[in-house]
């Protein structure tokens, strides 16, 4: 039958197959089987171990040359920190070894081709052009720069580029500088507004003639974090948005501190919708006062007639009385008219030798332009944007089950909000209060993130699974195998049975608890003839071939020879 299953198995594979056949087959590999399975566990659960154990990992340095690799890397070595390169060529350590791997590679000045910033300008050589000495500055500028912007928390890596056209004679052909700058975040975080509009003055500031609309700032993934701020355009709507939005979580802000002492948090949810004028005007006035009008100029004539007092017009010829001072005389206005009521005045009375007062001169008439200066007022008034024109504000009251609000709490509430808010009923505002029960999914989710998301999970579930597997590779796999080498070493010292597959006994009994028992078969024993009936002879050599097998094995052999011969 051996024959007939060796002669199924092709040709080239049958010498191999029975190599190993034999190989396994040997009595040492047998008795060394166990240990090799016991070194095979240890090594798989060594392994897993290994690949679970092992803690995120985190880059230490990117981009760099063969020699400072080396140099990193021998450094760590010697301070027993445990450092790898990924698959992008960045040297990765333990992020629990971070900050001391980067303390000790500071202490060391590693690595050495690492940007110095402004420090290059100290290597540069004499007698360089005009040309590499401004390359030189604005490559020193860029990487200072880099370098202050990755000390922001969510920035990993930074790179600037600074355009700076060279200064000309000419106004008309005077170009701007501009910057771009590309910035690597850190995994899982975001730029805010507040640090993306830092930035931008950040670069502004440090280059002469930069404005910050000429800043653009991009993130790994090629979004552009920074905006335009001319007017007009998406970027005057998102700036819209974005101050309605500051106007209603300034409100909403507002509520959350006055009714967390009140409610509690998580009890209550508050929705703002503010319509605020966003519209710039800009009005101008002028207006005059009539009442207080000024004569400003006067331009003009009149003629006028009137006889002396004795009815003649004056003449004569020149002498001592021509010559003398006239008497005193009233002066009159011409076609005055006398005031009703009034006593007319007395006629004066020429003094004695004094030649009378001419008569006054009665106007015929007249002939005026004149000019009024009226008071001129000029008002400016320009409104700015940002003036809530209308409020709406919802609360949502948790109610407990079983104990409904009364409607004197929630008035009160309303109350409260109105004066929180700044409640104008000119204006049309609105506030609405009501209490419900709260959705169980919507409570837990206000409640906050779970236990297992939190941070030290990961860590210890690695652990811990780690420790099951050894665990599990102690218990199945080197227990029973150290269980049974003890049980085959303790019955290879014990005394071995007289007799096998019957434990016989001289008397033909078996032994407590069905272990044979008597001395063990000899030859003398089969050659006496002892054994009266067959089944004490059969018993008598399966006792004979268990405790000789290798004489059995023999004597079978010769068996086998004489019958062929």
């Amino acid at each position: 039958m051996s024959n007939a299953l060796t002669e199924t198995v092709p040709g080239p594979l049958a010498n191999p197959l029975r190599q190993v056949g034999g190989l396994l087959g040997q009595p040492a590999v047998r008795r060394a089987m166990p240990f090799l399975f016991l070194i095979g566990l240890i090594a798989a659960g060594w392994l897993a171990w290994s690949m679970i154990a092992v803690g995120p990992q985190r880059i230490l340095f990117a981009n760099l040359n063969d020699a400072d690799k080396s140099a990193v890397t021998a450094a760590l070595d010697g301070a027993g920190i445990q450092s790898s390169l990924d698959s992008s060529g960045s040297l990765t350590v333990n992020e629990d070894d971070f900050h001391k791997a980067r303390m000790l590679l500071a202490s060391q000045d590693l690595p050495k081709a690492q940007p110095g910033g402004y420090q290059i300008l100290d290597q540069m050589p004499m007698g360089v052009s005009r040309a590499v000495e401004g390359e030189r500055l604005r490559q020193a500028r860029e990487t200072e720069l880099a370098r202050s912007i990755q000390e922001i928390d969510a920035v990993a890596e930074a790179r600037v580029h600074l355009a700076t056209p060279e200064a000309s004679a000419f106004v008309r052909d005077h170009a701007q500088p501009s910057a771009s700058v590309i910035v690597k975040l850190q995994p899982g975080r975001a730029l805010g507004d507040a640090q993306i509009r830092a930035i931008v003055n950040l670069v502004a500031s440090s280059v002469p003639g930069l404005t910050p609309e000429s800043v653009t700032v991009v993130d790994q993934g090629g979004a552009l974090l920074s905006k335009s701020g001319g007017a007009g355009g998406a970027s005057a709507g998102d700036e819209r948005i974005d101050f309605q939005r500051r106007v209603e979580d300034k409100y909403r802000q507002q509520l959350g501190q006055m009714l967390t002492p009140l409610v509690g948090a998580g009890n209550f949810s508050a929705e703002i919708q503010a319509d605020v004028d966003l519209n710039e005007s800009q009005a101008t006035r002028e207006s005059y006062d009539k009442d207080n009008s000024v004569v400003r100029a006067e331009q003009g004539n009149w003629q006028g007639s009137g006889p002396n007092q004795n009815g003649s017009a004056p003449g004569g010829i020149p002498g001592a009385l021509s010559n003398t001072p006239p008497p005193a005389s009233t002066l009159t206005a011409p076609n005055a008219q006398p005031t009703p009521g009034a006593t007319p005045a007395p006629a004066a009375t020429p003094a004695a030798g004094a030649t009378p007062a001419a008569a006054p001169i009665q106007k015929q008439s007249d002939q005026f332009a004149r000019t009024y200066d009226m008071g001129k007022e000029i008002s400016v008034t320009r409104a700015v944007p940002g003036g809530v024109k209308r409020l709406s504000v919802a609360i949502l009251l948790r109610e407990e089950p079983g104990k409904p609000r009364g409607k004197v709490e929630i008035d009160q509430i309303t109350q409260l909000v109105r004066a929180a808010v700044g409640f104008d009923p000119n204006r049309g505002d609105n506030v609405t209060v009501i209490s419900r029960k709260f959705n169980a999914a919507s409570t837990e989710a206000a409640a906050g993130p779970a236990w297992y998301d939190a941070g030290w999970v990961p860590l210890v579930t690695r652990n811990v699974t780690a420790l099951v597997i050894a665990l599990l590779v102690l218990i199945m796999g080197v227990r029973p195998l150290t269980k049974a080498l003890l049980k085959r070493r303790d019955d290879a010292s014990a005394t071995r049975p007289a007799l096998a597959m019957g434990a016989y006994n001289q008397q033909g009994q078996q032994g407590p608890g069905g272990q044979p028992s008597g001395p063990p078969v000899s030859v003398d024993m089969l050659q006496s003839g002892q054994a009266k009936s067959y089944d004490e002879r059969v018993g008598l050599v399966r006792g004979f071939t268990r405790d000789n097998p290798a004489r059995a094995a023999l004597a079978v052999r010769d068996m086998i020879k004489a019958d062929g011969q």
